[in-house]
């Protein structure tokens, strides 16, 4: 095992976590099945992997912002339940 019972218990201590004989038994064979998973990945050649912050390369997702002609307010507001004119009148929720 890379990690111990007493390791285990540190850690539950730190995250004020109460464990139980069965919970602690689970919980370092859990934590031990992960790190050995984490040596196979120090394993692997990476040297000529660029690194990634995302999936896909995304150089720029921004556009710019163009001004197009909006509806007037007058046909906005005439399927409008309540209206004073140049606002919607909705219902106070709080």
């Amino acid at each position: 095992m890379k990690i111990t019972k007493k390791e285990v218990l540190h850690v539950a201590h730190l995250a004020r976590l109460t464990l139980s004989d069965e919970e602690l038994e689970k919980m370092t064979g859990q934590l031990d099945n992960i790190l050995s998973y984490f040596d196979k990945l120090k394993k692997l050649d990476t040297a000529d992997i660029p690194a990634t912050s995302h999936v896909f390369s995304v150089s720029n997702a921004f556009r710019e912002d163009e001004v197009h002609e909006s509806l007037p307010r007058e046909e906005a507001l005439r399927n409008c339940a309540r209206q004073d004119g140049e606002t919607f009148q909705v219902p106070r929720i709080i």
